[in-house]
């Protein structure tokens, strides 16, 4: 394939056309640079059409496989937002809702009232604030067990702390019955050890409702920390390993890797978490305090979530229930936002 060339007036070399043939047969297609330019552009448009195509096409399949999560969601968390209109009625089970009476803000006013409210409240306070204080403890679980060296080591050790979480709180306080109550192991063992333990005076922690708080967020906290540290794992494991290169450069120690690399690369991970968790102050859950709750720690284990199931469930009081409900939402919706505020005065950046 020849190329043909021509001079023009003022020097330049134009491309006068392509000749192409075989033998004696050969003919000339005259393609000028402004139809070689039109030509190429055409053709990098298609190609950002078929990638733009593709990608979509891409899109819409995560799309599509989130589908079922939204619907769930939607389901579970907003549809039971129109349940709240039952707050406004002296609803009776049985009776269609708009032929109860409206009492507006009547269960609403209740709650100011309400001595049982505000010993709930306080419990839920107590747990939450523990919460909070124990929450450096997942991230300092993870840096210590990332600074465990033998992989077999660290992979029993974090297996062992994960598991409890995989496990129900119903089998959690048969564990803890066996070994806490008045005959569990921890007074057999004393007994072992010569210590006179008398049945009827034994030291029962189940039913010591001065160690409720203690042994309850202990409880959680066993239950929870090795699920909790694999966030923290995961940010760890994303940390350039050049900065722990340059710090021991400059003679830093695995102590102070830990203390000024670590652990600064995991701040953004824990005040995420911590914001989060401050949102949830008051959703302790109910699970466990159901299980554990009996006539000696009933005073200080109720909490709100088992306030609102007692009232709601076992005395059919659902208006007073729901309004409790929506009080609790209201609350830690405006902690979220201020612990939000916060963060950006603060720390310069925020979550929402």
């Amino acid at each position: 394939m020849v190329a043909g060339q021509r001079k023009g007036s003022a020097g330049r070399s134009k491309i006068d056309g392509v000749i192409f043939g075989i033998g004696k047969y050969e003919a000339r297609l005259e393609i000028r640079p402004r139809q070689l330019y039109t030509m190429r552009k055409e053709k990098r448009g298609m190609l950002v059409k078929e990638r733009v195509h593709s990608r979509g096409k891409r899109r819409y399949k995560l799309l599509f496989m989130a589908l079922p999560f939204m619907a769930l969601v939607l389901m579970f968390n907003y549809l039971p937002v129109v349940g709240w209109l039952y707050a406004f009625f002296d609803y009776i089970p049985g009776v269609p809702l708009l032929e109860c009476d409206f009492v507006g803000t009547k269960y609403f006013k209740m709650l100011f009232t309400d001595v049982n409210t505000a010993r709930v409240l306080k419990n839920t306070l107590i747990f939450g604030a523990i919460g909070v204080l124990v929450s450096p403890l997942p991230m300092l679980f993870a840096i210590t067990l990332n600074e465990v060296k033998c992989g077999p080591v660290r992979r029993i050790v974090q297996t062992f702390t994960t598991l409890p979480n995989f496990i129900s709180w119903v089998i959690i306080f048969s564990l803890a019955f066996a070994i806490f109550s008045s005959d569990g192991l921890m007074n057999g063992i004393l007994q072992a050890f010569g210590k006179e333990i008398d049945p009827a005076t034994a030291y029962n922690v189940m039913a010591d409702g001065d160690a409720v708080y203690w042994f309850q967020s202990c409880l959680g906290l066993w239950k929870s920390l090795g699920w909790s540290s694999i966030i923290y794992l995961a940010a760890i494991a994303g940390i350039d390993q050049e900065l722990y290169s340059a710090a021991m450069v400059d003679g830093a120690g695995r102590l102070r890797c830990a203390l000024h690399v670590t652990l600064p690369a995991m701040s953004e991970t824990y005040f995420v978490l911590l914001i989060l968790s401050i949102g949830n102050f008051l959703n302790t859950g109910f699970e466990q305090y159901m299980l554990f709750k009996n006539p000696m720690t009933g005073p200080n284990i109720e909490v709100l979530d088992l306030y609102v199931y007692r009232i709601g469930l076992e005395m059919s009081d659902y208006s007073y229930g729901i309004a409790i409900g929506i009080m609790k939402f209201i609350v830690s919706a405006a902690l979220l936002l201020f612990a939000n505020i916060l963060s950006k005065r603060v720390r310069g950046n925020s979550i929402l």
